[in-house]
């Protein structure tokens, strides 16, 4: 079988083509890809600090598959007013500690909007 030039190339793209499929797979297994528009290292809110706790609640969410999608939700959580959020990826939940009244519906809203699932509020 003989190679010209253009099967040889044909053949380079492919395996550049593989090569960075896999390496794309191996960090988003690792819980470091971009699964959900992102990628890379995210800058987190910082949670509020309340000056009195009115209710505790643990959400739990299905849908994080990494690192990135669990920031997404720990910043608009955290961006709400009166919101203390911790986001457990590996548990799937996000622990919120409330300094006002806020509904259920209306933080179950800023989850839901953002693609995931909530699985259940306590």
């Amino acid at each position: 079988m003989e190679l010209n030039l253009s099967n040889v190339i044909i053949i380079i793209v492919f395996l550049l083509i593989v090569s960075l499929a896999v390496k794309g797979s191996v960090s988003h297994f690792k819980g470091e890809g971009g699964c959900c528009g992102g990628g890379g290292k995210d800058r987190l809110i910082k949670p509020k600090k309340l000056d009195k706790v009115v209710a505790t609640k643990v959400i739990g969410i299905d849908g994080m598959m990494c690192d990135h999608c669990a920031a997404r939700i720990h910043n608009a959580l955290n961006s709400m007013e009166g919101v203390n959020a911790k986001v457990q990826r590996s548990r799937g939940r996000a622990v919120v500690k409330l300094g006002r009244e806020i509904d259920d519906f209306e933080l179950e809203k800023v989850i839901t909007d953002l693609g995931y699932t909530v699985t259940g509020n306590r």
